[in-house]
């Protein structure tokens, strides 16, 4: 089994609470006492992980430069879910999945910020690229403030087929694009649906954005017209879900577009 080094309070407390790899040993700073270093004491005692305290400067060395806090782990890796069998079973357990697909997103700063923003907003499931994109590392898993812990992470290995596949299986995908003719809002998202972000740079490539069934920008009124990845993710995400938590039918008055097969 390959090992990762875990840093920071907030990712091994959430590793620790989520239980989902296992744990070897955590190091805590000598010079910290606060109450998530004692949540992380008595969680760890309750599962028999060994708890040691270093100096400071020890833990740096150990993780090899990672912001730590004052808190590291020595933990199992999480390991990458299979795409289709990861889209098969969260259409068994909901009829409106919410999936989250990255075409190309390259900084781990921006994935872990993404991971926690899909994981707030009860994503489904998240689809990575295997090529050209940012994996899952100590870094992003710190970014991520322990969300990674929760939130099933799949690599795909062409997302443009995949898009295909999804479409064949009832769940439609949406592109983010800031050049898009209509807005977020005006599309009615009441059904099982894929958001897809593209790369920090160049956004969505063009085969992915050719393959996605529709196309949404978000409407800004300020000089600056496009958002950052994770907030892009955090706009669609939280919007769909609060689509998919409305029952009524939409309004002849209002100018939804919806969807329909």
């Amino acid at each position: 089994m390959t090992e990762q080094i875990l840093a920071g309070p907030h990712a091994v407390l959430e590793a620790l609470r989520a239980k989902r790899r296992q744990i070897d040993r955590i190091y805590l700073a000598r010079e910290r006492y606060d109450p998530r270093i004692t949540e992380i004491m008595r969680r760890a005692r309750e599962l028999g992980v060994p708890c040691t305290q270093e100096k400071r400067e020890r833990l740096g060395e150990l993780g090899k430069g990672i912001a730590h806090q004052g808190v590291l782990a020595v933990v199992g890796e999480v390991g990458y879910e299979d795409p289709f069998e990861l889209v098969t079973r969260i259409k068994t357990a909901t009829p409106l999945p919410l999936l989250l697909l990255l075409d190309g997103v390259q900084d781990p700063q921006n994935l872990g910020a993404i991971i926690r923003t899909a994981e707030a907003a009860g994503a489904d499931g998240l689809f990575i690229g295997k090529h050209r994109a940012a994996g899952i590392t100590p870094t992003v898993a710190k970014a991520s403030a322990g969300a990674m812990e929760y939130l099933p992470v799949a690599k795909v290995a062409g997302l443009p087929a995949f898009l295909a596949w999804l479409k064949d299986h009832g769940i439609w995908t949406l592109g983010a694009d800031p050049r898009a003719a209509r807005s977020l809002y005006e599309i009615d998202l009441r059904v099982p649906m894929g958001v897809v972000i593209g790369g920090e740079h160049r956004g969505l490539t063009m085969l992915v954005r050719q393959r996605c069934d529709l196309l949404a920008r978000i409407p800004t009124r300020g000089r600056v017209d496009s958002l950052n990845a994770a907030a892009a993710a955090a706009v669609f995400l939280f919007e769909i879900r609060r689509q998919h938590s409305v029952k009524k039918q939409p309004s002849a008055n209002t100018q939804e577009t919806t969807i329909v097969s």
